[in-house]
């Protein structure tokens, strides 16, 4: 546990939250700023700041309860789709350093805009690709 940490101090009950499942390496709650209804936050109780950093097995315990949930909630809501997300780092958008990911349901007339798609050159395109590539065969 992070005792700066607000997650952290959810997990231990500090914070009130809406909790929607719990058991030993997962918490679910409730967003209080949600983008729609039904959004859900799911986090490992291990405090782990982000996706990158996670060890292998947090994240198998997590994956498995992250879709399990994500189905309910949709179903709860009445939802036809589900944006599952996680935001790695400040330039990305993420505000609470501990790994959570997001269950945002989605309606058909939400009329919400995750992100903008941009042209690219496909020369520029297949040299990302290939820098991506040589990497990960290192």
């Amino acid at each position: 546990m992070n005792s700066d940490c607000i997650f952290c101090k959810i997990i231990s009950g500090g914070i009130p939250s809406d909790k929607i499942y719990e058991d030993d390496a997962v918490l679910a709650f409730m967003d209080i700023r949600p983008v729609s209804r039904g959004h859900t936050l799911v986090v490992p109780k291990t405090h782990t700041d982000d996706f990158l950093s996670t060890d292998d097995q947090t994240l198998s315990d997590l994956i498995p309860k992250i879709k399990k949930i994500a189905h309910v909630v949709m179903q709860a809501v009445g939802a036809q789709g589900m944006n599952i997300s996680t935001n790695h780092g400040e330039a990305a958008g993420q505000v609470v350093m501990h790994l959570h990911f997001h269950l945002i349901p989605r309606f058909s007339n939400d009329e919400l805009k995750p992100w903008p798609h941009q042209e690219l050159d496909p020369k520029i395109r297949a040299e990302i690709a290939e820098r991506i590539k040589s990497r990960l065969n290192e």
